[in-house]
C-alpha cells in the first residue's frame, strides 16, 4: 500500500511516530556521516568525508538553509552505533534493512542502485549461480555493512562469515587464502583494486548477490530528524531535475574499471 503515497507523506509518518521529547527537541545543527571506505558514494580522503552521497546530502541541506557538519567518526560499525544514538544525525547514504529501521528514518527518494558482489582471487575462483554456492566456504564482510534484498538473513542462516573493520583486511585475507570470498560493494571494490594495482589479482563474480538501493537516513534518536519530510521534498526534487545522476557522474571518474579485465555491469543510477 505504501508504494502508491506520495513521499513526502511517507517521510512525515516516519517522523510523526518519534517520541514527542524528540520531536521537541531543538536541533541546531545537522550531523552528517557515512561509511568512510566506501568510494565513489562516500569515503575518507584523510583530510574529510568526500563522495557522491555526501554531496547530495549538504547540496540539499544548504537549499533548505538548514546548518550542518559532516562529520569523521571511524569505521562505519562506528557511524552506525552513533546514528543509534543520536550522536549522528543523517547517515548518506546505506541500504535500508529491516534491522536499521528500528533507529533511523529513511528518506523514500532513492539516490542510487548499488549493485553488491562476491570477490574472489583469480587463481582460485570458484563456480557461483546463485547464494547457494556460498554455503560451506569461508566468507568475509567489512563490519556493520548490510546488504538488502533478503540477503542478510540468508547470509546469517546459512553462511560462514567473518568481519574486519576495513575492506583492504579482507582483500588481505583473500589473498593469504584464509577466506574463500569476500562481499562488498561492486564499484567500491573494483575502485580499491584499481587504485592499489591489485585487478590483476582478484575478481567480482556474477551474479551479484543484490542490487537494491541506497538512501539517505536520519536517526529517530535526533531531534534533526523533524527535518526528514523537507529533505526528502528536496531530494525529489534534485531527482526530477536529475541532480542526483549529475552529482554521482561527477565522481565517477574515481572508478576506473578496467573492461579489459572483467565485463562492465550497468552503472549506478
Amino acid at each position: 500500500m505504501h508504494r502508491f503515497l506520495p513521499a513526502m507523506l511517507l517521510a512525515t509518518m516516519a517522523v510523526t511516530v518519534l517520541p514527542l521529547s524528540v520531536q521537541a527537541a531543538e536541533c541546531t545543527k545537522v550531523v552528517i556521516s557515512a561509511d568512510s571506505d566506501y568510494a565513489p558514494l562516500h569515503w575518507y580522503d584523510g583530510k574529510r568525508l568526500t563522495g557522491a552521497s555526501i554531496e547530495i546530502a549538504t547540496r540539499a541541506l544548504s537549499a533548505l538553509n538548514i546548518p550542518y557538519e559532516v562529520r569523521y567518526v571511524g569505521p562505519f560499525h562506528r557511524v552506525l552505533k552513533e546514528a543509534e544514538s543520536g550522536e549522528v544525525a543523517l547517515v548518506s547514504s546505506l541500504k535500508n534493512t529491516p534491522e536499521r529501521q528500528q533507529y533511523l528514518a529513511y528518506a523514500s527518494v532513492p539516490l542510487f542502485r548499488n549493485p553488491i558482489a562476491v570477490f574472489v582471487a583469480r587463481n582460485n575462483r570458484f563456480s557461483f549461480s546463485g547464494w547457494k554456492d556460498l554455503i560451506g566456504k569461508r566468507g568475509a564482510i567489512t563490519l556493520g555493512n548490510q546488504f538488502g534484498g533478503g540477503f542478510d538473513e540468508f547470509m546469517r542462516d546459512n553462511l560462514i562469515i567473518e568481519t574486519a573493520q576495513k575492506v583492504y583486511m579482507n582483500f588481505s585475507k583473500l589473498d593469504s587464502g584464509r577466506i574463500d570470498y569476500l562481499i562488498t560493494g561492486y564499484y567500491s571494490g573494483m575502485i580499491y583494486l584499481n587504485q592499489t594495482g591489485q585487478s590483476e589479482n582478484f575478481m567480482p563474480l556474477r551474479p551479484f548477490v543484490s542490487e537494491t538501493d541506497n538512501y539517505i537516513a536520519m536517526s529517530k534518536a535526533s531531534p534533526c530528524v523533524k527535518y526528514l519530510p523537507r529533505i526528502n521534498a528536496q531530494l525529489e526534487a534534485m531527482q526530477k531535475r536529475g541532480e542526483l545522476r549529475a552529482v554521482l557522474q561527477s565522481f565517477e571518474t574515481d572508478l576506473r574499471i578496467d573492461p579489459a579485465n572483467q565485463d562492465e555491469p550497468p552503472r549506478p543510477r
